[in-house]
């Protein structure tokens, strides 16, 4: 059967959003590598399944990996998401339910949109790390990095400060730090350079999909633990590789607030199985 989906991306990390509202989507973990996969499918660093709301959301957002396995939140596909949603619902705010928790959006009148992530999870078993440790400071070390930072943004994140990202093995590291033992979730790796306080340099290793462009919950992460260290301000531009975003901390709640684009590229039909509902319903 075919379907609708829409191509999108924020800041270079692309998405092939499909609707499952009304009838729902039978995807299994082999169907979602073969859209994922950018030779054979559409291609898309994760691909996001849009299912009805519960009571106090506007839609509910899941987030496939392109190896199968589903990440917890995703703030760049977030922003598409609310894109989307807000166009079709005539808003400008709405709130994206998660399996990590609600996402409350702003779309701004410039065409960016402000996501609330929320409070970072900075406990041990929180993260999770797989015992009891410091999150201020991992014992990992492989050649030029050492002594990471960690946290959760809806997503474990683990992120290694550098003085410099230039000769960088990024694929190679991240792909084993993911992995590591002390990561039972795996893990999404970070590579940051301290350009000031108010700009951080970032570069991605995401769990399940590799290097990225650009990652939302990464760029949120890194700035929690750069304020931790007393390397940043809490309000910072960061600068990776697909675009620019804005993220603060904020001191009142302690929640993280992202700020950056959410582009379409293309849309079109694709076949995908749909799950068979009793007579009358999705209709």
């Amino acid at each position: 059967m075919e379907i609708p989906f829409i191509k999108m991306h924020g800041a270079g990390n692309d998405f092939v959003v499909l609707d499952g509202r009304t009838t729902p989507l039978a995807l299994t973990a082999e169907r979602i590598r073969q859209l994922a996969d950018r030779r054979l499918g559409i291609g898309c660093d994760q691909l996001i399944s849009l299912e009805p709301p519960t009571m106090g959301a506007d839609v509910f957002m899941r987030i496939h990996n392109p190896d199968g396995s589903e990440a917890g939140a995703c703030g760049n596909a977030t922003r598409c998401v609310a894109t989307l949603v807000g166009e079709e619902l005539g808003l400008a705010s709405v709130t994206i339910r998660t399996v990590s928790g609600d996402l409350p959006s702003m779309i701004l009148p410039d065409g960016r949109v402000t996501v609330d992530l929320g409070a970072p999870r900075l406990g041990w078993a929180e993260v999770p790390l797989s015992r009891p440790l410091d999150t201020l400071h991992l014992p990992l070390a492989e050649g030029p990095v050492a002594d990471p930072a960690a946290c959760s943004m809806g997503n474990p994140h683990a992120t290694f400060f550098v003085e410099s990202l230039d000769g960088l093995d990024i694929a190679g590291l991240g792909a084993r730090f993911e992995a590591d033992a002390l990561f039972p979730d795996r893990a999404n790796i970070g590579f940051a350079q301290i350009r000031a306080r108010d700009r951080i340099r970032l570069r991605l290793w995401e769990r399940g999909a590799g290097l990225t462009l650009a990652c939302g919950s990464g760029a949120c992460a890194t700035l929690v633990n750069a304020v931790r260290r007393d390397l940043a301000d809490r309000r910072a531009d960061l600068l990776l590789d697909g675009g620019t975003l804005i993220i603060e901390w904020r001191e009142a709640d302690g929640h993280v607030l992202m700020t950056g684009p959410a582009e379409t590229s293309f849309s079109g039909l694709v076949d995908v199985e749909v799950a068979r509902l009793p007579a009358g319903l999705g209709e």
